[in-house]
């Protein structure tokens, strides 16, 4: 939480995004975790899209999103109490070497295109703030883009003691009690 009692905000960030089921299910996240989610044009299909709306159509409505024109737009949206990090394979550190609970900072974790990634000039430019989900390269070229999404903010939302997330949750029909 900042000085005036506001919780930090993490915000997904989707560069050129082309396959809808990705966004579909990092959309569901992003309700579920009270995560802003930003969408870098062009998009590979609409949000209109029946596999987009199959993998979050219950959730669409409960997620903030902002539509960005292009990268250099998006970055024009950044404050100087915002943190920008890049998730890429490519990275040097891991995403568990960084804190996330920087008091009164949002934490912005912008993620490539599932073809190719960040732009080279991007990622060279903000080399410092390029983190990694440790991973075998010699079995995979990479994670699943909504499986990585997921692993990196509940990692951030760790950090921050889970805000305004219920920890526990009483079900009328509990299948523990």
């Amino acid at each position: 939480m900042n000085r005036e009692g506001k919780i930090m905000a993490n915000h997904i960030v989707l560069f050129e995004p082309l396959m809808p089921a990705n966004t579909g299910n990092i959309a569901r996240t992003c309700a579920g975790t009270n995560t802003e989610l930003h969408l870098i044009e062009p998009l590979g299909f609409s949000t209109d899209d029946k596999y987009l709306k199959r993998a979050g159509l219950d959730y669409w409505d409960k997620v903030k999103i902002t539509y960005h024109e292009n990268l250099q737009a998006f970055m024009q949206t950044l404050g100087v109490a915002d943190d920008l990090y890049l998730v890429s394979k490519f990275a040097e550190h891991a995403y568990t070497q960084v804190r996330y609970n920087h008091e009164g900072r949002n934490n912005y974790f912008i993620f490539g295109k599932e073809t190719t990634g960040l732009p080279e000039p991007f990622m060279r430019q903000n080399a410092d703030k390029c983190i990694r989900i440790p991973q075998n390269d010699t079995h995979i070229r990479a994670l699943n883009l909504s499986n990585t999404a997921a692993i990196v903010i509940y990692e951030a939302l760790r950090q921050q003691n889970f805000p305004a997330l219920e920890k526990s949750h009483v079900y009328e029909n509990d299948k523990l009690k």
